[in-house]
């Protein structure tokens, strides 16, 4: 990286900024998410070495400014590692998972990080609603059990359903967001992660479209060609898992 942003270095890599970065993070960090599930090995260990550039270019890009380098964002990991694990590199004791959590909170808050509210903006709504849900529920603003969110889950529904038949479009929004807010409590309530619950439905949705998009090309069609009827009974076909001969 060093050599692509010297001066006869890439010109594409040379006008690179933490600006443009952004976009290039995301997007390497997604492709991580799809293949670190399944069994093809070589391309998890491909998208891993795609998203290290992204670090790589970084720590170059603030290098360049005389700010840190990349060694020094290794140092500083393995610094905090060591930290915030004091039942492993200390003389502390960790009963379970749930302990070395709260102890994690801790050591976060003595470092000054860690408030109620200390939650990026740059994260996916989806992952901010889950982590506010849960620094809430840390000081006891929660549910006791899962019940209390599926009944508010319901409310939503029915307050969603009500600014539909108003008509208005800011009610409307702000409906919908408290209904997707209501979804990722019963969520977390239900330990499992409303971000990755969701890139599963899209990734499901894909490849039953991809199903039928297939059926009807084998007749020489396409989905504008076909009727509702039909792609709802191909789309079943497809989440049944049939395919016939």
């Amino acid at each position: 990286m060093e050599r692509l942003r010297a001066d006869d270095g890439c010109p594409w890599d040379r006008e690179q900024t933490l600006k443009t970065l952004r976009h290039y993070l995301l997007e390497e960090t997604y492709e991580v998410l799809e293949v670190m599930e399944g069994s093809n090995t070589s391309a998890h260990c491909e998208e891993l070495g795609d998203l290290l550039l992204q670090i790589v270019f970084q720590s170059q890009i603030r290098k360049e400014e005389g700010a840190f380098a990349l060694a020094d964002v290794i140092n500083s990991i393995s610094e905090k590692m060591e930290r915030r694990h004091p039942h492993v590199f200390g003389d502390e004791h960790a009963a379970d998972a749930g302990a070395v959590e709260t102890r994690w909170e801790e050591i976060k808050k003595q470092e000054g990080k860690g408030g109620l509210l200390d939650v990026s903006p740059d994260l996916p709504a989806l992952m901010q609603a889950e982590k506010l849900g849960k620094k809430a529920a840390k000081v006891g603003f929660d549910w006791q059990d899962i019940s209390g969110p599926l009944a508010k889950l319901e409310e939503e529904i029915l307050e969603l359903k009500e600014a539909l038949q108003s008509g208005d479009q800011e009610a409307i929004e702000a409906e919908l967001g408290d209904l997707l807010f209501a979804g990722v409590n019963v969520g977390r309530h239900a330990g499992i992660r409303p971000e990755l619950a969701l890139l599963g439905t899209v990734g499901r949705f894909k490849e039953r479209f991809a199903y039928i998009t297939h059926r009807l090309a084998e007749t020489g069609r396409s989905p504008e060609m076909a009727s509702l009827e039909e792609l709802d009974t191909l789309w079943e076909e497809a989440k049944a898992g049939v395919v016939p001969s």
